[in-house]
């Protein structure tokens, strides 16, 4: 067993890095004021690979695999937790789908696309009163002559405002999670109805509620789709660790910065005992939560991946994250609590983090179900 990265990710990890610390972070209080982020960052992004990150080179992408997905997706995160977010949800539940259970008309017309950010693209699973269950799900999927008809609300739709393409999850005929059905479709269809969501954090990820009442061809349903399902959920939960250790790791820095430079009592406050058990507890808990996410990544890497992998990562990660951003806000105290401050930035996106993909309570019930027998 090696916990050692490759040299070319590492190359990679740098560039995503320096792309993210030189182009992002600038621009990262203004995304989470606007709520969007521009198309001249998105197109920078393609062209660094960030939006075709494990989509085949032979179809336009970078061809990479989920541990270098998992090393951009924080690196991202370290400066802006919606931008890591609009990729995650891009790459992991709408592209990589695609490229592994996509038929080849659907990989010929979406995954170059994808690839080059000529199309982004979302997911819509959640609805109102089912949450994320794909068993209790009201939108429906029926049979219309050599189509299907979609009828339903999704709600909380990341990258609705600036998707080509959404990955719609609904109900087909056969009962409970088995019968779920996924299908591609453009957000430009008659019939499908956006409207703007404003959240507390993860502001630039241009959320919408879906109203769908379209007619689309049956070459766009996905096939395998209950499998492409359970596989888009588990990624979208390993790439979601990667973003909380993002927004934790950012939480730390900026302790460490202010705690070296501010002066209490006749001395700067990073010589506190508190202050460095604090920042152990936080380095500790950080690391071993990328470790699982590594882990879970690389299983998935070598299609040996688990949803009891996922959800650990995620369920440590997410904890890890929301702690340290704690921890900072408690040491930069009145520092850090004004508005548009980096703190204040990262309080609201650690929670986003949390909810998002199956809250804390979700993922332990997932672990426990996946340990006990049937």
């Amino acid at each position: 067993m090696t916990f050692d990265l490759t040299p070319d990710q590492d190359a990679f990890k740098t560039a995503v890095e320096r792309f993210a610390g030189e182009q992002v972070a600038p621009q990262a209080a203004a995304i989470d004021e606007t709520g969007a982020w521009p198309r001249a960052l998105r197109a920078a992004a393609a062209g660094l690979g960030l939006l075709g990150l494990t989509v085949p080179e032979a179809a336009g992408g970078a061809g990479r695999t989920a541990v270098d997905a998992v090393l951009a997706i924080e690196a991202l995160a370290r400066v802006s937790g919606s931008v890591a977010l609009s990729v995650a949800i891009h790459n992991g539940l709408v592209a990589d789908v695609v490229a592994r259970f996509g038929s080849d008309a659907q990989r010929r017309q979406w995954l170059g696309a994808l690839a080059r950010g000529e199309a982004i693209g979302a997911f819509a699973l959640a609805e109102g009163e089912a949450g994320g269950d794909p068993a209790r799900l009201a939108t429906t999927a029926i049979p219309d002559g050599d189509g299907w008809r979609l009828r339903g609300r999704k709600v909380w739709v990341a990258n609705a405002d600036a998707a080509g393409v959404v990955l719609v999850v609904a109900a087909g005929q056969e009962a409970g999670a088995a019968g779920v059905q996924a299908f591609l479709v453009p957000l430009e269809a008659a019939g499908v109805t956006r409207t703007p969501r404003d959240s507390v954090g993860l502001r630039g990820v241009g959320c919408a509620d879906l109203d769908l009442d379209v007619r689309i061809g049956g070459d766009q349903r996905l096939p395998r789709s209950a499998e492409a399902v359970a596989w888009a959920a588990d990624g979208g939960r390993v790439l979601l660790a990667a973003l909380a250790l993002g927004l934790g790791q950012a939480a730390l820095d900026e302790a460490i910065a202010y705690g070296t430079r501010r002066q209490a009592f006749g001395r700067t406050v990073s010589s506190s005992q508190s202050f460095q058990w604090g920042l152990a507890d936080a380095a500790t808990e950080l690391d071993s939560a990328r470790l699982l996410t590594w882990k879970a990544a690389a299983e998935r890497a070598r299609d040996a991946g688990t949803p009891i992998d996922a959800a650990m990562a995620k369920l440590h990660a997410a904890e890890a994250a929301h702690r340290a951003v704690d921890r900072a806000a408690q040491i930069l105290s009145s520092s850090g609590y004004g508005r548009g401050s980096v703190i204040d930035r990262l309080c609201r996106d650690v929670r986003g983090v949390e909810i998002a993909q199956g809250t804390a309570d979700l993922q332990r019930m997932a672990i426990a179900a996946a340990m006990l027998p049937a």
